[in-house]
Order: structure tokens, then sequence, then C-alpha cells
């Protein structure tokens, strides 16, 4: 039993179902305040009730998004110390940055925008939400800070054996920052999207009384689908340029991989250093599915057209194409991570120099551990999210005016 590989399945684990969270979230808010915004300049009670629906699963999904992110840490600490000891003063920069300032701020802004309902002021409460989006987007974007440098290590050098930051401003021109990060936050608009128009067609499928708003909703999140489609497929092309300028071995072996393989040989010994064929594999498909999603402009008329919707085949499309941005979304971060291997810090840090000196059978049990854990946190999400979507729009919790002081908010029943 090899305990790299354990220590690597379990990172896989963890990382896949923390990011599906993570997608959710970028998505949803960003509707969210969409929605909240067109309620405050307009007026309109149903941009509301769009945003109090919503916005009681997007809180469901963030706080047990919290929990998974949570359990991440865990092992990264159990694993991967010699991550933590070689690179840790570069790598940990940006997630600090990304914990103290945008995490804590994004939750206090969470916080009070949940229980300003009727409290406060619309504007100072849109102004909450907005903050909640602003930092939301902000800590994914010094996760990819993190990430970009583990990709393509910048602005350091390495004094007694560990990496000391030198350049914080190469961190933020890092050439394989830019159009990740801008793919990232268009997934995560596609999968928020795709969340919306599909829960938005059920409801309309099973004819509920809401119909004019669910017409709304799905209208809005097939324009929003549409749209972060292109963006996805625009910033994921992008990004073959300044990959394959700074990992030559990641999707080819040509002249330049081939000089590094030579170059890695001597200073590490030999080795394989060409990645898995699974990164190669992910990213066919990822890319696959990406043309089939482009597919979405084509349902657009469902817009237009009211006699479309009662062929209730295209609503039907749009519900069982709701599980492929989630695939996709898996697939990208395989060809992503797994293309950099056998490096955790590209060209710095091999993956097996980064793994704790800890043995085969306890790394399977947190390896099991782990998966259980973050497998019902991800099981009780989609519960949840089902079960609340499923209520409908009538009156959700999330923004309930209170009882009056004289009147409990749910009246005992009277004895027989």
């Amino acid at each position: 039993m090899d305990t790299l590989l354990l220590a690597r399945l379990q990172f896989a684990t963890t990382t896949s179902i923390h990011f599906l969270f993570v997608v959710v979230t970028l998505g949803l808010v960003t509707l969210l305040v969409g929605m909240q915004t067109a309620w405050v300049l307009t007026g309109n009670p149903a941009w509301e009730r769009l945003t109090r629906f919503w916005g009681q699963l997007y809180v469901i999904n963030y706080v047990l998004g919290i929990a998974t992110g949570i359990v991440m840490e865990f092992q990264f600490g159990l694993n991967w110390s010699g991550l933590s000891r070689y690179v840790g003063n570069v790598f940990g920069a940006p997630l600090a940055i990304e914990t103290l300032v945008a995490f804590f701020l994004e939750s206090t802004f969470l916080g009070m925008w949940i229980f300003g309902w009727h409290r406060l002021r619309k504007g100072v409460h849109l102004a909450l939400l907005w903050g909640v989006a602003l930092t939301a987007y902000a800590s994914a974007f010094w996760i990819m800070v993190a990430n970009s440098w583990l990709q393509h290590p910048v602005g350091y050098e390495v004094r007694d054996g560990i990496a000391h930051l030198t350049d914080f401003g190469a961190l933020l021109t890092n050439p394989s920052l830019g159009m990740a990060f801008g793919h990232v936050v268009s997934a995560g608009l596609l999968v928020g999207g795709m969340l919306m128009a599909a829960v938005s067609a059920a409801h309309l499928l099973r004819r509920t009384p809401d119909h004019a708003l669910f017409r709304t909703s799905l209208r809005v999140g097939l324009v929003t689908s549409a749209l972060a489609i292109t963006l996805v497929q625009g910033f994921g092309f992008a990004q073959f340029g300044p990959v394959g300028a700074v990992q030559p071995t990641k999707f080819g072996q040509g002249p330049e991989a081939q000089a590094l393989i030579t170059e890695w040989t001597a200073r590490f010994g030999p080795g394989d250093y060409t990645p898995p064929v699974l990164a190669n594999v992910g990213l066919g498909f990822m890319i696959l599915i990406g043309f089939t999603l482009g597919c979405v402009w084509l349902l657009l008329p469902l817009l237009f057209r009211d006699w479309i919707i009662r062929l209730r085949f295209p609503l039907w499309l749009v519900l069982l194409a709701l599980p492929l941005p989630f695939i996709a979304v898996i697939l990208g971060w395989i060809a992503r991570e797994v293309g950099r291997q056998p490096w955790v810090a590209y060209g710095l840090l091999p993956t097996e120099q980064a793994v704790s000196p800890v043995s085969a059978p306890l790394m399977l049990t947190s390896l099991i551990g782990f998966s259980l854990l973050l497998g019902t946190l991800a099981v009780t999400n989609w519960v949840l999210l089902v079960r609340h979507a499923a209520r409908g729009a009538g009156d959700p919790a999330l923004g309930r005016p209170p009882a009056p002081p004289n009147e409990p908010a749910h009246p005992e029943p009277a004895l027989a």
C-alpha cells in the first residue's frame, strides 16, 4: 500500500468535493446580487421573492461548504508537511490573505445580510450582499494566486533549503493566473445559471402556482448560462498559450519539454517527469462537455415563446443537462492539477518529497474517514437543496417578516 498514492487520493477527494461547493457559491451570489438590485431599483415584489428563494439555497450551500473547507485544511496539515515546510513562506502568504481579508469579511457580510431583512434599509441591505459577492470573488482570486504559484513558481529564492518570497508583485502577475481565474469565475456563473434554470424548469414541468415567477428565473438562468459558457470556452482555450510557455511537459513533449526533463534528471535523479494520461483524458472530456453546453444558446427561444414551454421537451433538456457543468468542473480540476505531476510546485518540489511521513494504514484510515465525512456533507447539501427548492417560492424562511409582538411566530395547535 503506497502512502503517497493514498495521500494524493485524499487530496483529490477533499478538493474535488469542496470545489463543487465553491462554484455553486460564486454563481448563485452573482445572480442574487442581480435580483436584489432589480428589486431595490424597481420595487417589484417578484424580485424580492426570487431573492429570498434563491438566497435560502445559497445559504445552505455556503454553510455546508465551509464545513468541507475545514476538512480540506485538516488534510493539508496532516498529509503534506513537506509542502508547508519547503514553500510555506511563499504559498502561505496568499492563503493567509484569503482567510483574513476575504473569508472573514465574506462571512461577516453574509451574517449581517441574513439577519438584516426588515431591520436595515434596502440600500444598506443590498450593499451587504454586494460585499458578500465582492469578497467571494476576492477569496477565489487569492486561492488562485496560491494555486498558480504551485503551477509556476515565481518571485522566490531558495535559502537553506526553504523557499522565501522575494517579489510579492510577481505572484499577482503570474502568467498562469489571469486566464485561469477568469475560467474559474465563468465556470461558477455557468454552474449557477444552469442550477437556476434547472430548478425553474422542474417547477414549470410540475406546473406549480408560481409559473410567472419561475418563468422569470428560467430566463435569468438561461441567459447567464449562455453568456457564461462563451466565457468558459474563451478563457479555457486562452490558457493553452501560457500553459505551454510555463509548463511545457503538461500537454506536449516538444524540445522545451525534453530540455526540462534533462535538467530535472540532473537535479533530482532519474524518473518519469511526464504527467499521467489522466490529465489529457480529463481535458478532452471537459472540452467535449463545454461544446455540448454551448448548445444552451439554442434554448434561448424559451425566453420568448410560451408554446415552446408547453412542449415540455426543452424543459426536460435543461433539467437533464444540470450534471454536465459539475462534471466539467471536476474534469477541469483534474486537467490542471494532475497535469503538473510529478510536482507539487512545478519544477521545484517533487510530490513524493511533500508528503508527510505517515504510515500507510494511518493514511488509509484518514482517507476513509475524510471521504465519508465529505460524502455525508455533500449528500446532506443536495438533499437540503432539493427539499427547499421543491417547496417553491411561496414563503421562504429567509427574509420572512417577524411576527407581531403579541402573536407567536408559529401558533401552538389547540388542545383537544
